[in-house]
């Protein structure tokens, strides 16, 4: 399987995929800590995968979303952006609104 098949293969299998350094529980960079915190604050199950732990995916996002920075989250098969991005889109609402239309809610508590 290529790298562009396995990449495909996790944002298709997941809901919400964040390509990031590190994990969700103990993120290795403050960008890929920010989106994970602002997904947490959502309370909305997503799939980190730690891009430093298989080079072939961290080069590879970069060349299948055509954007050059990590972390980049999906959202539903879409790629949404990296850190300024969800972070503006968090603030404005915009983020919460994206995630509804796409059916995704916070599992009942």
């Amino acid at each position: 399987m290529s790298t562009s098949e396995r990449i495909q293969k996790l944002i298709d299998s997941n809901d919400i995929v964040l390509f990031m350094k590190g994990v969700p529980a103990a993120p290795q960079c403050g960008f890929s800590a920010a989106v994970a915190q602002i997904l947490a604050k959502l309370d909305v199950p997503f799939e980190g995968v730690n891009v430093l732990a298989d080079p072939f995916i961290r080069e590879g996002i970069k060349e299948f979303s055509n954007w050059p920075t990590i972390p980049q989250l999906y959202v539903k098969g879409e790629f949404v952006g990296g850190c300024d991005i969800v972070r503006e889109m968090f603030q404005a609402g915009e983020l919460a609104t994206l995630l509804a239309d796409k059916g995704i809610k916070a599992p009942a508590s």
